[in-house]
């Protein structure tokens, strides 16, 4: 065979890292609902049932700080998570032997499109127009866990234009990360490149352009960014 791509391949989605150079992204897996006082905002049970599942497109995650405000929605929430990136995977992963694949953590941001959302669960549909739309999972860098250590604690806090949205600590997660990782693995095959949010804590609420969002995790990172209006079809 000449050539071994029919068209030219894509390019691969990565995010800067603290100590330069840049992570490929494989998979993004968000998880649902993992903090107590979140599931009660959003009128679910906070009790510790399994975790769930969903994805967005590697080249959701953006690293340049800017957010364009999808033109499809009317009601874009933020959700400031723990980002954990793996350095290997496979199936049948333990909670003893899930820190062994970390490369490394950041801070991210699950921006939702909430009205989306709610149409989605009336009808028993999918959530990706409303999760896994374009751009929407703002980053900011990731640091090894040399840099970091395996972060069990550490306070969260955004804020929204300079007033606190989201307050709280790693330590209210109902799942823990070696946890996370074992419940995936026995649903996918995990590899290196899979980046995995962990969920939010209470506090989330609508963004309009021009709000500026700030969003840090102790011991982690921080991630910046700017809410713009997204540019329409050409005319």
């Amino acid at each position: 065979m000449k050539d071994q791509y029919v068209i030219p391949p894509p390019p691969v989605a990565a995010i800067p890292t603290a100590e330069g150079g840049a992570f490929p992204v494989r998979r993004v897996y968000c998880v649902g609902r993992n903090y107590a006082e979140h599931a009660v905002e959003m009128g679910h049970d906070p009790n510790r049932e399994p975790p769930f599942f969903f994805q967005k497109n590697p080249q959701d995650l953006v690293s340049d700080g800017s957010f364009p405000y999808p033109q499809g929605s009317n009601d874009v929430q933020h959700e400031l998570e723990l980002m954990v990136a793996l350095k290997s995977g496979g199936r049948w992963i333990t909670a003893e032997a899930a820190e062994a694949h970390i490369w490394g953590y950041g801070v991210a941001l699950d921006m939702t499109c909430r009205d989306l959302q709610s149409i989605a669960k009336e009808r028993g549909r999918p959530w990706i127009s409303a999760k896994a739309f374009y751009r929407s999972a703002p980053c900011g860098v990731l640091s090894p866990v040399a840099m970091t250590g395996h972060p069990r604690n550490g306070a969260m806090e955004l804020r929204v234009s300079g007033k606190v949205r989201q307050k709280g600590d790693l330590a209210q997660q109902i799942w823990t990360v070696p946890e996370i990782i074992e419940r995936l693995s026995t649903e996918f095959e995990l590899a290196a490149g899979d980046v995995i949010l962990t969920g939010t804590p209470a506090g989330v609420g609508p963004l309009q352009v021009g709000d500026s969002l700030d969003g840090s995790i102790a011991g982690v990172g921080q991630v910046s960014v700017e809410v713009v209006g997204e540019q329409g079809p050409p005319r």
